[in-house]
């Protein structure tokens, strides 16, 4: 097993203001249940002016511990952190299975998102032609 030290940041942006800084709370507050934080730190919400007037955008960074590489994975699927930095250990080996399963399993979450895509993209082109039909 290879601990692995890792400082991420989460981001959430949009509308009304109270709403998204509830809901990084929420994110927080669940990484903590599910994994070794070791600290974590919420910063002040902005508004998105030049880009997107009436978003707003706040975001964590959280310093976590991780038994192994698969423990990692399942944190980046789950949160989708904007940026991760491994703090330590400052080289990962992993063996020839290891690293076999790790890909699989990155593998299988990347079919899984791409089939939610493709029957999002169907159900939209559905919706498009039953929408022309009614014009």
């Amino acid at each position: 097993m290879i601990e692995i030290s890792a400082r991420v940041v989460i981001e959430i942006a949009g509308f009304p203001k109270e709403h998204i800084e509830q809901v990084m709370q929420k994110v927080v507050d669940k990484v903590k249940e599910n994994f070794k934080v070791i600290k974590s730190e919420i910063f002040d919400t902005v508004e998105l002016k030049d880009k997107m007037a009436g978003f707003w955008s706040v975001f964590t960074e959280i310093e976590l511990k991780f038994d192994d590489i698969n423990a990692l994975t399942v944190f980046c699927f789950e949160y989708m952190p904007s940026s991760m930095e491994i703090l330590e250990p400052e080289e990962l080996k992993f063996g020839r299975m290891d690293f076999g399963g790790f890909i699989n399993d990155l593998l299988a979450r990347l079919h899984e998102y791409d089939m939610v895509v493709k029957n999002l993209q169907a159900e939209n082109m559905v919706m498009k032609k039953n929408q022309d039909k009614k014009n």
